[in-house]
Order: structure tokens, then C-alpha cells, then sequence
């Protein structure tokens, strides 16, 4: 933060705008070396680089879909892989139109929650990101881009838009999210507003009421994929610890604190929630708590028994919600030709040099 590097400068009797300049080759310039900082002194950079390390993410796959959707596979200090993916434009992704560029960020190495459907963690949970790693995903992301595209300007952004969607259970990392959203909401950091930012979880109550005091108006996404307790129960074992009540009750609490309207990620599985007996219910939650619902046909993992409904199915259960005029979109294909699903590259790699 921000503030951490300036009681350092004072320390060590550097004068207030260095900091600014640290922080322009940090976050603006993409510097990934000390030396490339050619405005700060060399005794500063010398010193620097004794104390901190300017490692970033190393790439080790990356996969391109039909639809220009990007997967990054990255490789950390520790040798762990993460995922981040970046979304090209869509009109249908929230509901909205936009010509925005979307980056979804891992927030932990595996996950522990175990979502029956989810590839993510398959292989359990390892650890949390620390906050410059979810941060390193964004600047990592646009110096690609750079490189890519020839763009050189230092002051070029790439992505203006955020969901904390990736690999991990963003709230079960919450102080080190919150530390890296502020930095990357900063001016002086990546610039990204927080309206811009969504961060999505599959039903930690505590943590939403903790984020519903955060001053920062970050947009919240619940992973439902179920609106009863009996569908929810059987995919999503967090339901055990908050079944549906206490969600709902934690999400009123958010909509009191901040008056916007929230996001229903489901995921449409054939045979599981895609029935449209589930129709009403959805709907009534969604009425409820002042909700649209984003629903996104399943992406097929390997190794798992479930499939996505076929496009008739699909189109039946957002025709029905609209009947319920209920805000709907039905996602577009996004990476479905990629290993789309979050985790699923990184299980196939980790399986791979296992072998």
C-alpha cells in the first residue's frame, strides 16, 4: 500500500515524490526490474532490491479461444499454477452493454469449499494468494497485452473491469482481497473503479456482511446455482455451514448498506437445476434481494459426472424467469473450446507432469 511505501521513504530520508515515481513504474510503466526505474536514483534502486522482490507470474500456458477469450496459466514462487482469464466484450455477460475488458482473477491455490461441479478444487486446497499475487494477475495480464499488440504508451490500460471469480473462494482470503482491491482501485495503483469490480462468492455470510461495511462500493455475485437448500445441499457443501436463510439474511444486510443491486450466478446443469421447477423459487429470491441472474450453461470437466443442458433447455428456463420478469441473461460462449471451467487447466497441466 501506498502508505507502507511512503513510511519507508521516510526511513530511509527520500524525499515524498520518489514514492510517486516508484509507484508510476509499479503500476502505470509494468516495470519488472529495478533497473528500469531510470528516474530513481541507483543508490534507491540498489537498496530497493535488497529488500523487495520484483518477481512477477510466470506464464506457462496460455490457451485462445474461438471467441478471443484469453486463459493465462500461471506458474508462482512456490511452483504452484493459477488461472486468470481474460473476457473480451459481451453485451449479454451482465446485462448490460459495454465494450469493457474483463480480467477474472484467482484468489486462492485450490479451494476448499468443494463444489461438486467444480474443478478448482479437485485437488483440495493449498493456500491463499497474498495480495501482490492477485494484483501481479492484472499487471501481468497487460504487459501480455503490450507485448502483443506493440502498444507501448506507459500509461495504457487494458483491463477496466474485475471479477474476483477465479480459482478460490475470494471471501475465505478476505483480508489479503481487500488489500489487493484497494490497490487496484487506487489512482495511484490500478486505476479500476470499484463499481467496477465484482467480487463473487459462493455464500460466505459473515464475510458478506463484512464486505457490506467495506466504504468501497464493490459489486457483489452470489454463486447460487440452486434456489432451494435440497439442490444446494447436494453441489454446494457450503450450504451446510450457511443454507439459504442465512445467505439471504447476509444479502439484505449487503442491499441495506449499499443500495445496489446484486448479481445470481447459476449455472444451468442438466438434470440438477435446470428443471423449471426451480424457476419459482429462483424467482422469488431474485425478487427478494433486488437480483438479476446471470445463468451460465456448464462447462464439461473431465473426471466429473455432469453435463450442460442443450440449447433448448437453456433457452426454456431463461424464457420462463423472464416470464417471472425477473432480469435475465443467458452468458454467451465464452471459452467453452478452451478448458473454460475454473481449475481445469490447472488440474490437466498438474496431472500432466505428474505423469
Amino acid at each position: 500500500m501506498r502508505e507502507e511505501i511512503e513510511a519507508r521513504f521516510a526511513d530511509w530520508k527520500e524525499p515524498a515524490y520518489r514514492v510517486t515515481q516508484l509507484l508510476d513504474w509499479l503500476y502505470r510503466r509494468g516495470a519488472t526490474s529495478w533497473d528500469a526505474m531510470s528516474n530513481l536514483p541507483k543508490p534507491l534502486r540498489a537498496r530497493l532490491s535488497e529488500q523487495f522482490s520484483l518477481r512477477g507470474l510466470d506464464l506457462v500456458r496460455l490457451q485462445g479461444s474461438r471467441d478471443t477469450t484469453q486463459k493465462f496459466l500461471w506458474r508462482l514462487e512456490d511452483h504452484s499454477l493459477i488461472e486468470s482469464v481474460l473476457i473480451p466484450a459481451n453485451p449479454a455477460l451482465y446485462g448490460e452493454a459495454s465494450d469493457r475488458r474483463t480480467l477474472c482473477v484467482s484468489t486462492q491455490v485450490g479451494c476448499a469449499y468443494g463444489c461438486r461441479f467444480c474443478a478448482s478444487g479437485l485437488e483440495g486446497w493449498k493456500r491463499n494468494l497474498r495480495p501482490d499475487e492477485i494484483v501481479e494477475q492484472v499487471l501481468a495480464v497487460e504487459r501480455w497485452w503490450k507485448a502483443e499488440s506493440g502498444e507501448s504508451k506507459s500509461g495504457a490500460r487494458l483491463i477496466d473491469n474485475l471479477v474476483i471469480m477465479g480459482m478460490g473462494e475470494p471471501l475465505a482470503n478476505y483480508d489479503n482481497l481487500m488489500k489487493a482491491l484497494r490497490i487496484l482501485n487506487a489512482p495511484w495503483g490500478g486505476g479500476i473503479g470499484a463499481r467496477k469490480i465484482t467480487v463473487s462468492t459462493s455464500g460466505l455470510a459473515p464475510q458478506i456482511r463484512k464486505l457490506a461495511d467495506e466504504p468501497l462500493q464493490f459489486r457483489l455475485a452470489i454463486s447460487l446455482h440452486g434456489a432451494t437448500d435440497e439442490v444446494r445441499n447436494r453441489i454446494m457443501p457450503v450450504n451446510r455451514k450457511y443454507p439459504l436463510k442465512e445467505l439471504v439474511d447476509a444479502c439484505e444486510y449487503y442491499r441495506q448498506k449499499k443500495g445496489r443491486m446484486l448479481t445470481f450466478e447459476y449455472i444451468l446443469i442438466a438434470g440438477v437445476n435446470d428443471g423449471l421447477d426451480q424457476v419459482k423459487p429462483l424467482a422469488q429470491l431474485a425478487r427478494r434481494l433486488h437480483a438479476k441472474i446471470n445463468l451460465i450453461p456448464y462447462n464439461i470437466v473431465e473426471g466429473l459426472e455432469w453435463t450442460r443442458p442443450d440449447d433448448v433447455a437453456q433457452e426454456r428456463f431463461r424464457s420462463a424467469l423472464e416470464k417471472q420478469k425477473i432480469p435475465v441473461t443467458l452468458r454467451r460462449e465464452k471459452g467453452h473450446d478452451i478448458d473454460a471451467a475454473c481449475g481445469q487447466l490447472r488440474l490437466r497441466t498438474e496431472r500432466e507432469l505428474a505423469a
